[in-house]
């Protein structure tokens, strides 16, 4: 397929056939990482046909894309784009038409609905016309003086186009207010919408300036982690092991982080526990998984108690009374869930300290934090009241930072010189009410066959602090609590 190219002065055509723009000049140095769209939650796919997301990626030097709204999914309003859409930093809006004609507007700034006409030199409208077999990509900058949007609390407005017009699939063209173009090479005079996206632009070549945090990548830091871990001792005598729960929807990674763990301890990649990548959860039983220490076999003071995914569905995933039950030590390995009947009281045992989960772990898969269904959000919410009531510890572990960031898939070692790891963290941290330090990011073994350094840091790192958050729970329980069961 052959390819023409309308466009400004910024852009570069290469020998090669390919097109990009000048970073420098159309995109500012705060972008980060994200993934491309194919890489969003299943349930809401691209429109983009892989050459139309390679030819509007080429229009940002090695930019990807990341598809924030539908209209056919989450509304055709302004409401509904504001919602998905404000302070998400440089954004293409991408409509489409029976025309063959997929059109829009790029601004590299925030959507925040001042009110306000905003500024902003790097904009421009595109269309890339799809009616033969060699496309013709357009571009049109913003006219001098003139703002590039409308940023008011309704729909996308770039002043001569307005998608989303009145809460319907309508776009108004008015050219020469902010843009100057010729309404048959931009739309085709078809203004009716067959779907408007919008996607968040993420240039790869940035970083933070400081490192959000500092982690000792030298080669000896590795077994200096994996001693303190073994020698760590519960400040309260009659527990001999902290217990961890790992709470988060399916496919977030519960399960692999106890396989990624072990496997640190076990000198090689060990798959105890069940994973998978089903619709619904593969773990089906509450059970609670031993560590045990390299050739040794000594188990280590700490217990990661694995249960069912959290489903968007009311009767589907792990109910809240049965973690609740855990929560309390009520419940004993190897129980059956059954998400649609509540746990019978044969279920039960005795509550000792020693029993009860001293630790919560919330596992999100860092690709889907965005996307996390709302009846989901609605469960981690009455979850972490009922764990916040008790006074046990709680903590956050981003998975999967490699399949989300490129940055970090090339050098783990970046992960906290990523913007995009910092943002995740933000949203994650700001979705599940925790503050930004109880946020850990970690790789899990998936796919690869052999132990690697960096991954092991990050995830010894994350077991260290997961104990820390348990010392903490245990200078807060009453001291009586040794000598008996607890009240629940």
């Amino acid at each position: 397929m052959k390819t023409h190219f309308v466009v400004s002065p910024c852009a570069v055509y290469h020998n090669d056939g390919h097109f990009t723009f000048n970073l420098q000049h159309h995109l500012d140095a705060s972008f980060f990482c994200l993934p491309c769209s194919r890489d969003i939650m299943s349930a809401v796919k691209s429109n983009l046909s892989k050459e139309q997301e390679r030819m509007l990626c080429s229009m940002f030097d090695q930019a990807k894309l990341s598809l924030l709204f539908k209209a056919s999914v989450h509304g055709y309003s302004g409401s509904s784009f504001h919602q998905k859409c404000d302070n998400q930093g440089p954004t293409i809006t991408v409509a489409y038409n029976n025309s063959a004609l997929v059109y829009g507007g790029y601004v590299s700034k925030d959507f925040a609905q001042t009110g306000q006409d905003v500024y902003d030199e790097k904009a421009f409208l595109f269309s890339l016309d799809c009616r033969s077999e060699d496309f013709i990509l357009r571009q049109v900058p913003v006219t001098n003086g003139q703002p590039a949007f409308n940023d008011g609390a309704y729909s996308p407005n770039f002043g001569s186009l307005i998608f989303l017009y009145n809460n319907s699939n309508n776009v108004l063209s008015n050219p020469g207010n902010y843009f100057n173009f010729d309404p048959a090479e931009i739309h085709g005079n078809d203004l009716v919408l067959t779907e408007c996206e919008v996607y968040r632009v993420e240039g790869c070549g940035e970083y933070l300036t400081k490192p959000l945090r500092n982690i000792d990548w030298s080669p000896g830091k590795r077994n200096e982690l994996m001693e303190a871990i073994k020698s760590w001792k519960p400040v309260i005598t009659s527990v001999s092991k902290a217990r961890v729960l790992l709470v988060g929807p399916v496919g977030s990674g519960k399960s692999s982080f106890f396989n990624s763990v072990s496997s640190v301890f076990r000198g090689h990649v060990t798959s105890q526990a069940n994973t998978g990548s089903a619709g619904t959860s593969v773990t089906t039983q509450f059970r609670t998984y031993s560590i045990l220490s390299d050739s040794s076999r000594n188990p280590l003071p700490i217990i990661l108690c694995d249960t069912m995914g959290l489903e968007s569905d009311s009767n589907a995933g792990v109910d809240i009374v049965d973690l609740t039950r855990i929560l309390k030590g009520h419940v004993q390995d190897r129980y059956q869930f059954n998400p649609a009947v509540p746990m019978e009281e044969d279920g039960c045992k005795s509550a000792r300290l020693n029993d009860r989960i001293h630790c919560v772990v919330y596992v999100v898969d860092s690709c889907k934090v965005k996307f996390l269904p709302d009846k989901t959000l609605e469960k981690l919410a009455a979850l972490r009241r009922k764990v916040s009531r008790l006074g046990v510890a709680q903590l956050v572990l981003l998975t999967k930072v490699d399949e989300a960031c490129p940055i970090v898939e090339d050098d783990l070692k970046k992960i906290y010189q990523s913007h995009y790891i910092e943002r995740t963290m933000k949203q994650v941290a700001a979705r599940l009410g925790v503050s930004m330090s109880a946020v850990i990011p970690v790789k899990n073994y998936s796919r690869e066959l052999e132990l690697e350094h960096d991954t092991d840091i990050l995830l010894l790192s994350a077991v260290i602090q997961i104990l820390r958050a348990v010392d903490s729970y245990f200078d807060d329980v009453d001291q009586d609590a040794e000598e008996g069961s607890l009240r629940v």
